[in-house]
């Protein structure tokens, strides 16, 4: 192959293969978001609580929070094919093994620990590839990038439901674990950074002003920098709303608003496309309208959202599915604007861990959301004052953005 050619292409266009293979292994990757297809059936078939079965699902996003910044410190010096083998593998055996659970505890081993770190040591490689394939697009490419992930649950419930009702659950983890496992290692194994003759290629049409980036500068550094610390706050508030917003989507539409399950379940996947669409969007955003901008647009739209829920009532539709598919959409954003800016703002050396650290907001969002949810109904006896802590949030993340997220 010729150094500027790629895939029997040009660069500039070859490179584009990358994102569509990232796509593909984060729709694999992303199959968490359908599991809430096997709650139902988990209980039946064991007899165990809600929160009982709700354990899995929260230890997987636990565990893919916490190995996501140490699985970041050995993509550069292992690259991202080693990386993205060994992670897809280990989510593959998580999904099969959970196949042979006799309880609960068994598939929370299983599926919450073992998948989970198997997502959390995948996830940084095919940012960090489409980082780096795009110092031009570096948003559009990251978000594009991350679509397989946030669509995966429209994607993949369905799937998951059909074998759930010909197999039952544990068979539908062994058929999707077996899945996941090919796919992942087939299509990561294409996976690797441009040399650096191909690198000149891809930096002909970029310059530093456009994401105001002077120089790469080291972890340790990165720590010194009041930067830093305003965008993993900015990024925990937006992760806390979007999060949230996911684990109350369908009972806040049956008990706030009115709606049939059905009808709440059909725009759970609606929400679903949006969040999807939230990361090529503000990775776009990020690209022409610098970091800073795309992060107040999206305090502005959860602000608004969070409003027009305080204010909900029975019967309130269009201001539930409007404001929800802000939460979900800004929620997907926050996954292409984070890395971005972390790109932008530190450099590509060592980027993968340098995110790895930012996504740790992602497992405080998480349990911050939960808990507000959670502290709202059970105090109140409704959702509805949930979301004044997130106007809050959204009010402090605007401030911050416009004193601290500033390129030069």
């Amino acid at each position: 192959m010729e150094s500027d050619r790629l895939f029997g292409m040009k660069v500039t266009n070859g490179r584009w293969i990358y994102v569509i293979l990232c796509m593909i292994i984060n729709l694999c990757l992303g199959s968490v978001y359908s599991y809430s297809v096997f709650k139902g059936p988990l209980e039946d078939l064991w007899g165990i609580t809600s929160t009982q079965s709700n354990f899995p699902f929260m230890i997987f996003l636990a565990f893919f929070a916490i190995l996501m910044p140490f699985a970041g410190k050995f993509i550069d010096k292992f690259g991202p094919r080693n990386i993205m083998i060994t992670g897809g593998a280990i989510v593959g055996i998580g999904w099969i093994l959970s196949s042979f659970a006799t309880n609960i505890w068994l598939i929370t081993l299983t599926y919450g620990v073992i998948a989970g770190a198997g997502v959390g040591i995948a996830y940084g490689g095919p940012i960090a590839v489409a980082t780096k394939w795009f110092p031009d697009k570096k948003g559009l490419a990251v978000g594009l990038a991350l679509t397989g992930f946030g669509l995966s649950a429209f994607v993949t419930s369905p799937i998951a439901r059909n074998l759930i009702n010909e197999f039952g659950p544990l068979q539908t983890f062994g058929y999707k674990g077996i899945a996941f496992l090919i796919i992942s290692i087939i299509l990561s194994i294409p996976m690797k950074f441009p040399d650096k003759k191909t690198a000149l290629i891809l930096d002909t049409n970029y310059t530093k002003i456009k994401t105001g980036n002077e120089k790469s500068i080291s972890v340790r550094e990165m720590f010194r920098n009041p930067k830093a610390y305003a965008l993993w706050i900015c990024y925990t508030f937006g992760t806390t709303s979007g999060l949230m917003a996911i684990g109350i989507s369908s009972p806040v539409a049956r008990d706030t608003i009115g709606m049939t399950a059905d009808k709440a379940a059909a725009l759970v996947a609606l929400f679903a496309v949006f969040n999807g669409v939230g990361r090529p969007l503000f990775g776009w955003l990020t690209d022409k309208i610098t970091p800073k901008n795309a992060s107040i647009l999206s305090f502005v739209l959860i602000l608004s959202a969070s409003i027009g829920m305080m204010n909900a009532k029975e019967g309130s539709t269009i201001i539930y599915i409007s404001a929800f598919i802000a939460f979900w959409l800004c929620l997907g954003g926050w996954l292409a604007i984070a890395p971005t800016a972390t790109a932008s703002f530190f450099g590509m050396e060592n980027y993968a861990e340098k995110y790895g650290i930012m996504y740790s907001a992602y497992g405080v969002g998480a349990i911050v959301g939960g808990i507000i949810s959670g502290q709202a109904k059970d105090v109140f006896g409704c959702y509805t004052y949930s979301f004044m802590p997130i106007a809050i949030i959204a009010i402090i993340g605007i401030l911050i953005s416009v004193m601290f997220l500033k390129n030069k």
